[in-house]
């Protein structure tokens, strides 16, 4: 499965011309991506047949939240549900760079009927392995963005990106962060990952080309 990210309609219209199988809809990529305009993901779900997954994230300051924050996330959840968003994107810790399970399970609560992907905040936990682990303990999310940790290039966390996908249960390990043309065949086979996510590596002068997502899907092997 190919996933891709999305800032506005013009790049929702490549992405579909491509072939990749999903996208994610964010604003200020720039920023890590936070959650997009109420107008822009209506659009976007009427202006394609393939999933669209939503980013909700109040403010690019990390993925450590206030009460009130979460609250705000939760009715934002509930909007992109409304709207015919496929799927939420989010993340949240604690400030010793742990999951917060508490806020993790609230914002589960308004996620009946939604794909819950748990976003790479996991690569600024202390134990990413530990922390999919966690995850896995949870039906409602079915995927994890991750690129094996912080350190880059994303080659050096191979063995990691490996364990976490052992470690997954039921989840599909999203690998993303970091992938381009030049690495992502090496990292599909050293790691064995059948789901993949782009954002500048698909874009030219920062917006989406077709082209270019079409070479990187070339690149990749069968059973995607």
């Amino acid at each position: 499965m190919i996933e891709i990210i999305a800032t506005k309609i013009e790049d929702v219209l490549e992405i579909k011309a491509s072939g990749a199988q999903r996208i994610e809809l964010v604003s200020a990529l720039s920023e890590g991506g936070i959650t997009p305009s109420y107008g822009l993901i209506e659009a976007v779900v009427k202006a394609v047949c393939i999933p669209v997954n939503v980013m909700i994230r109040p403010h690019s300051m990390g993925f450590v939240y206030t009460d009130a924050e979460i609250e705000l996330m939760k009715k934002d959840i509930l909007c992109a549900r409304d709207l015919g968003a496929n799927g939420v994107v989010f993340g949240v810790l604690c400030d010793d760079n742990k999951i917060d399970v508490k806020k993790l399970e609230s914002l589960l609560s308004v996620c009946a009927g939604l794909d819950v992907t748990f976003h790479r905040a996991i690569d600024e936990t202390d134990d990413v392995v530990q922390s999919m682990r966690l995850l896995s303990e949870y039906k409602a999310i079915t995927t994890v963005l991750t690129s094996g940790g912080l350190a880059m290039p994303i080659e050096d966390n191979v063995e990691l990106i490996k364990k976490m996908i052992v470690n997954a249960g039921h989840i599909d390990v999203l690998v993303g962060g970091g992938l381009t043309l030049g690495n992502v065949e090496c990292i599909q086979s050293n790691t064995g990952a059948k789901h993949f996510h782009f954002g500048t590596a698909a874009q030219t002068n920062g917006v989406v080309d077709r082209k270019k997502i079409m070479t990187l899907m070339n690149e990749l092997k069968e059973e995607l």
